[in-house]
């Protein structure tokens, strides 16, 4: 998918691929539990969640895979034995399936960002 024109995150989930829908779906549904008081926006043309105006986690479908996009490097820095064993880049963690998401560790990574703020990278 090329950069998402949508206003909303509830048009860029209609964009996206039928197959794909269902699991970003549950990973806005897991941002939107876990990350209480972060403001859902679009930036870059992606879902964002951001707090006092910094984007701390994205998600989007890309061509060949989800990514989700993890921009705080403590947080990173805390799982990093955890996402040592995922296809990670810089700071997106990249599922070329969707039965290949690892829910539990997304929540777990939400649950450590929602704690405080931290640095961006």
């Amino acid at each position: 998918m090329v950069q998402s024109k949508a206003s909303g995150v509830d048009g860029y989930l209609a964009e996206v691929p039928e197959e794909r829908r269902v699991a970003l779906t549950e990973v806005r549904q897991l941002c939107r539990e876990e990350l209480v008081g972060f403001d859902e926006v679009m930036a870059y043309g992606m879902p964002a969640y951001e707090r006092d105006g910094a984007c701390e986690i994205a998600f989007a479908s890309q061509k060949q895979y989800i990514s989700f996009y993890l921009m705080r490097s403590d947080v990173r820095e805390a799982f990093e034995e955890r996402l040592a064993e995922q296809d990670m880049g810089k700071g997106c963690l990249r599922f070329r399936r969707s039965e290949s998401i690892d829910f539990a560790l997304l929540r777990e990574l939400l649950k450590a960002t929602a704690v405080r703020p931290g640095k961006i990278c």
